[in-house]
């Protein structure tokens, strides 16, 4: 069994249309307005990995989209004792890291693939993304979780999309517990955040990339949405005994569930000795300020 193998996810079908839509004239001045962040962005160069300025280049995104940002209070680092935070929250789309930037500057992991993607590549490479090869099977596993808990060791806060794909709801596909193992190991807190979009009261999964779908398809669904909102909710830290406690435990709190209802997990085991030696492996340390972000995609580890 490949450890790195992902669940089926909704199909792109689930992805539906604002009721309410811009006109052709809104529309068109929305994707005007990203691509001129998008390209200010790229001009800013290493300066984009400040932690205001990300911020910042988040919200203007948000911004030009017309998707409005409706955070909780609650931070998403775990403050207090210096320590990193393992921050993981569902997936619907890619809007989801801009919509978490735009909240708190966090570091992200994500697939190897995503370095390759014209411009999104570049961004997330000066954003400070912590790439994985889910190609490598079984074998990158420890690997992985060991370079994560030395980066949460660090102090630094990592945020990950448990996961593993899109879902349309906070409530679909089941959280992979490998993850959980690096902040056991790290000793760090798991902060658990819910994304939820709405277009007036009612949720929507007008910004969900799902299935096999195009990006520009559900550009498309969001620069057309009239009315749409995100909401970023953090939970508070939640703690178990085991990766497979803390896995359920985050799970229930994003979802709103109990654990009992959690999808079961297939096991993947892990080697103890790479598992309890939280190496630092061959990621940098990131310069001095906010931690480093990036940016994944809709099948992000």
């Amino acid at each position: 069994m490949n450890p790195w193998a992902v669940d089926a996810g909704c199909p792109r079908s689930c992805a539906e249309r604002a009721a309410v839509r811009v006109d052709a004239a809104e529309a068109a001045r929305r994707y005007a307005a990203l691509a001129r962040e998008v390209g200010g962005a790229l001009a800013l160069g290493e300066r984009l990995a400040d932690g205001d300025t990300a911020r910042a280049r988040a919200r203007r995104v948000l911004r030009a989209l017309g998707v409005r940002l409706d955070a909780g209070p609650v931070p998403l680092r775990v403050p207090g004792g210096g320590a990193g935070t393992l921050v993981v929250a569902n997936h619907v789309s890619w809007l989801d890291v801009v919509a978490l930037l735009a909240v708190e500057p966090v570091a992200f992991v994500a697939k190897r693939e995503v370095g390759r993607w014209p411009v999104v590549g570049t961004l997330a490479r000066r954003l400070g993304t912590r790439f994985i090869d889910r190609e490598g099977g079984r074998r990158e596993l420890p690997l992985m979780v060991r370079e994560l808990a030395g980066t949460l060791a660090d102090g630094h806060t990592v945020l990950v999309f448990p996961q593993a794909t899109t879902w349309c709801s906070p409530s679909g596909g089941r959280f992979r517990r490998a993850v959980f193992q690096a902040a056991l190991d790290a000793g760090v807190p798991v902060r658990p955040v819910t994304v939820t979009y709405r277009l007036g009261r009612a949720e929507s999964t007008v910004p969900a990339f799902l299935g096999d779908e195009g990006f520009g398809v559900s550009l498309g669904r969001v620069v057309s949405a009239r009315g749409l909102s995100v909401r970023v909710e953090a939970h508070a830290p939640v703690h178990g005994a085991d990766r497979k406690e803390l896995a359920q435990a985050a799970w229930a709190a994003v979802t709103g569930r109990s654990r009992a209802a959690a999808p079961r997990a297939r096991p993947v085991p892990l080697r103890a000795a790479a598992l309890t030696e939280a190496g630092r492996g061959p990621w940098p340390a990131p310069a001095a300020g906010p931690p480093a972000r990036l940016v994944p995609d809709r099948r992000t580890g």
